[in-house]
């Protein structure tokens, strides 16, 4: 459906086109006319399907511009969240000249106080920092006309479900609720009933919570062979734009550094973090400075990158849902992506219970040996160092270059070269965690052995084809214990034969 066909203004409609969006979305073709009209709406929709949009246009369409209060709040579960949010709504908004502001925990509350001084008629907001400025009375919602809660299942896992009714009790009865939400627990259909007035319902199916466009994978692997084998399919697949989910902030923290110290381009993410040092990696995962986020759940949320290839949950997420949003992060725009989850044993119960929420069953895939892995660093090796020799004005180094092929084989130097640019091998020790208690099912059970690892999928060599392989992958220059040997030290005439070594 056109953006056209569902009542908003001209100037909205000029925002959007700008913004490069061409048609809307199924939730914002259905929710836009019932929050137009001011009805109440309870909407089921991941991450990455449009919503912010859907609840934005009209939001700012029906903004008193002559009013100076607070007219839309609209709650994020994270920083994150709340800061993409309040973008994308002041791009939508900026020809009508709409003040949007946000307030979030870990940042200057007296920039945010001066800044809600300037008579802002939409707030977008976390839990805490909201209740802080009611309390100091820098923030008032006598006023306000329209509330949403935005990822309200997230909000609910954070132990937030208080602070958003002590939050809703300072809005007027007579106001237009939004309720946005990938997955609908009972506690949420609560909120719903006491403090919506006769909400629609706009459910996107549940076989649409993940979509076809992701190949979903798992991986049966003991607690402590995950991080080699998951280096392996990095260095088989080669994707190209990765975030791995990890249970805690120690993980993220062992695990990243992990990558690090074998050379990938990877950063941790978690909220022990300053929010200076959260957008600092994130504003380098945007620029392809990084390859690999490495995050728990938390610090995930609301983040939105474009051409996310890959999702590895490294441990798997404790319920169904959390998986939902974490695939959620691939496989948008009509792009494809992959996902594969590693699975202790004793765990297996967890996956068959997402495959329940999310009507796919992933199919087994086997890691690949560590042969087949150095092959693939070879493999893109040589991608490398062609686009290398395409880009490099080769002739100021004839000279130097003839000189080396005097006094060593081309083979010795060829050799070296692949060496420097593929990665060292570095014993990395991730501390294991404690793994997710069974869960118990009635007698009748699922009916499906839980021992189906052989068959199936099997890893394929560097993933999708299209993608680009000449990326930098910033390699790591010290450790490592590979040792490339040669066919012996004869000497061919005066050149030097040698062998590569450990570095």
């Amino acid at each position: 459906m056109k953006f056209s066909e569902l009542g908003l203004s001209d100037s909205l409609l000029s925002a959007i086109s700008s913004s490069g969006f061409e048609e809307a979305t199924p939730i914002q073709a259905e929710t836009i006319p019932m929050v137009l009209k001011g009805e109440d709406v309870i909407g089921q929709a991941q991450t990455g399907t449009g919503k912010t949009a859907a609840f934005g246009l009209p939001i700012l369409q029906n903004l008193d511009f002559d009013n100076p209060n607070v007219q839309a709040l609209i709650i994020s579960p994270t920083r994150e969240l709340a800061i993409q949010t309040q973008e994308e709504i002041y791009r939508l908004g900026k020809d009508e000249k709409a003040k949007v502001q946000v307030v979030y925990g870990g940042a200057d509350i007296r920039r945010q106080i001066n800044a809600l001084k300037s008579h802002p008629q939409i707030i977008v907001g976390t839990p805490g920092r909201i209740l802080d400025h009611i309390s100091r009375h820098t923030l008032k919602l006598a006023h306000i006309k329209t509330l949403v809660l935005d990822e309200a299942d997230e909000m609910l896992n954070m132990g937030f479900l208080d602070d958003i009714e002590s939050i809703i009790k300072q809005t007027p009865e007579d106001r237009q609720t939004l309720l946005f939400s990938a997955t609908m627990p009972p506690q949420i259909k609560r909120v719903g009933v006491q403090f919506m007035r006769d909400p629609h319902q706009v459910k996107i199916k549940a076989k649409e919570l993940t979509t076809d466009l992701i190949d979903q994978y798992y991986v049966r692997v003991k607690e402590y062979e995950k991080f080699d084998t998951m280096t392996r399919f990095f260095d088989v697949q080669d994707p190209e734009v990765t975030i791995v989910f990890c249970r805690t902030k120690r993980r993220v923290d062992e695990v990243s550094k992990g990558l690090e110290a074998r050379g990938y381009k990877a950063a941790g993410l978690h909220g022990d973090l300053t929010q200076a040092r959260r957008t600092q990696i994130m504003n380098e995962f945007k620029q392809g400075k990084i390859d690999i986020l490495v995050a728990t759940d938390v610090a995930a949320r609301g983040i939105d990158i474009s051409g996310v290839t890959h999702v590895y949950n490294y441990d798997i997420p404790q319920d169904p849902d959390g998986y939902v949003h974490r695939v959620g992060r691939t496989g948008r725009a009509g792009k494809h992506g992959v996902s594969i989850t590693f699975t202790t044993p004793n765990e297996m119960d967890y996956l068959h219970e997402i495959e329940k929420l999310t009507k796919v069953r992933m199919l087994p895939l086997k890691p690949p040996t560590e042969h087949e892995a150095f092959v693939g660093q070879l493999s893109n090796a040589e991608s490398d160092i062609g686009e290398l020799i395409k880009k490099t004005n080769t002739e100021k180094y004839e000279e130097m270059a003839d000189k080396l092929l005097e006094e060593y084989e081309a083979t010795d130097l060829v050799a070296a070269l692949l060496n420097d640019v593929t990665r060292d091998y570095v014993k990395v020790k991730i501390t294991p965690e404690r793994p997710l208690s069974r869960r118990h099912h009635g007698s009748g059970g699922r009916g499906r052995n839980n021992n189906r690892h052989g068959g199936g999928g099997h890893w394929n060599h560097r993933g999708n084809s299209d993608r680009n392989s000449g990326r930098n992958r910033g390699h790591h220059s010290n450790g490592g214990n590979r040792e490339r040997s040669h066919k012996d030290d004869h000497h061919s005439g005066s050149k030097r034969r040698f062998t590569i070594k450990n570095k």
